[in-house]
């Protein structure tokens, strides 16, 4: 998750006082929050007293006398990175302390009041879950009530996720991020002003192997279902007209499991998509379109001739990867700190073995770059679990003094109509020769070497 504080505000006293400086905390590009100085050192001592100093990053110092607007600058480049710091501290960044700090903080400056409201929640099929939350209701608050209505066991809660999404006006969604434990989804959603950004429940893990736990369920074996059904039919999965007929057949049929398993074999199979961006590989500005699943970034892409290739990446052999942003300055060339900016432009880059003993960078420009980053970590963290042992069937830790809601008339899934004929412009994709060296071994310290670099 990206952390910035691309902007200082000038802001008077809430009674008229003498004025002071609000930072503009920004979430992924998009504005969380607006704090002082003295709430992000208030959260700094916290941190402090719980975890020890040793353990937090370096906190810019207070000061006697006022500041000029150099050191203004400075102290906000200096937060940005402390914020960026402790978001990706294991540790620090999974606390409640700072978890706590910047839900309160985003309510506090989109001035939202504890209330109940209902809540629009949508599945992959486009199907309505409408539940009854708090505004103050964080992520897992609102991902219970929605599992609760849908009556998704508690132990399969875990394998889905809320997912905030702007709807297109093909009716197709291009994913802004995962929702995280640091924000309020109502005040996410409605603090954007637009009725295109909606919240989408969708499955969180890549590895197809734990569809098995996941259909041992009626209620998840329907959305997994619904989710792959729709992701045919938008063209995330690509299937040949043999493979659509099959899986019509078994449609018709009703035999849902025996469709996911056919559809586990197709290629793309509960892959991400994200919206056409632009790659420097296999050369400079060449148009692409980037999926993430199965522990890779496909990138499809259409070379002379017009014939539609793709390119696979696994994580296993990404040595690094880092997001960066650039902001272009407006015609002039010169401009204040904070002020004028335009449009961020965010990048995706990776080094990445290509052959034995060959690296190479490989960039990805796109808005939704930070997004492309935060699966491959969920890709790397999912494999490092599965290497140890692991599962990610969990529980979901329940609140103190609080209960879990249930609906007095549980949801159901609704089946998906029948698939349509497949889409004839549909081509089926080369695979990009690229030669490949042996798969290195996840070894024990692989997993720090993959850390994502958000800069």
């Amino acid at each position: 998750m990206h952390f910035s504080i691309p902007e200082t505000e000038s802001r008077s006293g809430d009674s008229g006082g003498s004025a002071y400086v609000a930072y503009n905390i920004h979430v992924n590009g998009v504005l969380h929050c607006r704090v002082r100085y003295s709430q992000l050192l208030g959260l700094h001592e916290q941190l402090r007293k719980e975890y020890g100093a040793n353990v937090l990053p370096a906190f810019p110092p207070k000061k006697l006398f006022s500041l000029t607007p150099a050191e203004v600058e400075q102290r906000r480049e200096q937060l940005e990175k402390y914020m960026q710091a402790v978001r990706q501290d294991p540790l620090l960044g999974s606390s409640e302390t700072f978890n706590s700090f910047l839900r309160r903080a985003q309510q506090e400056t989109q001035q939202v009041p504890t209330e109940e409201v209902s809540l629009e929640v949508l599945l992959s099929n486009g199907q309505k879950v409408l539940v009854n939350v708090l505004t103050s209701d964080q992520t897992e608050d609102v991902l219970e009530a929605v599992a609760a209505k849908l009556d998704l066991p508690d132990d399969l809660i875990g394998y889905f996720s809320l997912f905030l999404v702007r709807e297109k006006e093909d009716g197709t969604f291009s994913f802004v991020r995962k929702l995280q434990e640091f924000e309020l989804p109502y005040v996410s959603v409605t603090s954007l002003r637009s009725q295109e950004y909606k919240i989408v429940l969708r499955k969180s893990y890549w590895d197809s192997a734990y569809d098995d736990d996941v259909m041992e369920n009626r209620v998840g074996l329907n959305l997994l279902y619904a989710q792959t059904v729709s992701d045919i039919e938008r063209g995330w999965i690509l299937v040949t007209k043999e493979q659509h007929r099959q899986l019509k057949s078994l449609q018709e049929k009703v035999s849902k499991k025996e469709f996911l398993r056919l559809a586990q074999t197709l290629r793309h199979y509960g892959y991400l998509r994200f919206d056409a961006c632009v790659a420097d590989f296999p050369e400079k500005d060449c148009p692409v379109v980037v999926s993430a699943g199965n522990s890779e970034l496909s990138l499809q892409l259409r070379l002379p001739g017009q014939q539609l290739r793709e390119g696979s990446f696994r994580v296993t052999r990404m040595r690094c990867w880092r997001v960066t942003s650039s902001v272009p300055l407006p015609s002039g060339g010169t401009s204040s700190p904070g002020r004028g900016r335009g449009e961020v432009r965010l990048e995706l880059a990776f080094e990445y073995l290509m052959s034995k003993d060959r690296l190479q960078w490989v960039t990805i420009t796109s808005p939704q770059a930070i997004m492309m980053s935060i699966c491959l970590q969920s890709m790397v963290d999912e494999l490092m679990v599965k290497k140890s042992g692991g599962s990610i069937r969990k529980m979901l830790r329940r609140r103190v003094g609080g209960t879990l809601r249930r609906s007095d008339s549980q949801q159901a899934v609704k089946s998906p109509p029948l698939l349509e004929s497949p889409d004839a412009s549909r081509e089926s994709t080369v695979k990009l020769s690229v030669k490949q060296a042996e798969c290195r071994e996840l070894a024990g310290d692989w997993q720090s070497q993959h850390r994502c670099q958000c800069q």
